[in-house]
């Protein structure tokens, strides 16, 4: 498959259409985290605030790297002969997404930052960035968390999606839902 980062966006879309195993979730956040940080970055470029706009890049960066490397992540888990394999795969499958979370809560993070610099014509455009890396954030919790079920990788998952639950909260002046309970196995 062509880099995910070089594809038109009705390609990448048809792409995850398409009834594969990949590009699917995991990708699919990735690239919702890197539109949040280019949201932010735009918010951030606009108020002048150049830090905030070139580590929002360096995020958006670091959010595409991923969804590229989340398209090959769940192959050996599919491929796994036994479920000694399986389990191993999946913990192996768990990284990416785990990473994904953890940048979109700090996209999350950083658009609250912009959001209070930026003018009243693009504050929306930051808040969009902050509740896009929330759900970016949220949806690879998920993966972790159906994946794995407990563990350390899990932990950071979950650390990462409440980072940008508070973040989305402290942006939009809205508390956060209450805590969701565990997944049953």
């Amino acid at each position: 498959m062509e880099e995910l980062s070089k594809q038109p966006l009705e390609e990448f879309l048809a792409a995850v259409a398409d009834a594969t195993p990949a590009p699917g979730g995991g990708s699919s956040a990735a690239v919702t985290a890197a539109l949040a940080a280019a949201l932010v970055e735009m918010s951030a470029g606009l108020a002048s605030s150049g830090d905030l706009a070139e580590r929002a890049r360096a995020l958006r960066a670091r959010a595409l790297r991923l969804a590229q490397e989340e398209l090959g992540s769940y192959t050996p888990v599919l491929e796994a002969s036994d479920e000694h394999e399986r389990s191993l795969a999946l913990a192996a499958a768990s990284e990416p997404p785990a990473q994904i979370a953890e940048t979109a809560a700090e996209v999350a993070e950083l658009g609250v930052e912009a959001a209070s610099s930026a003018s009243g014509a693009v504050r929306g455009d930051a808040l969009t960035g902050v509740v896009l890396a929330e759900a970016a954030a949220s949806a690879a919790f998920r993966l972790v968390e159906i994946n794995v079920g407990a563990g350390p990788v899990l932990e950071r998952a979950r650390r990462a999606e409440l980072r940008a639950v508070r973040a989305r909260a402290s942006a939009t002046g809205r508390p956060p839902p209450p805590p969701h309970a565990p997944m049953p196995n």
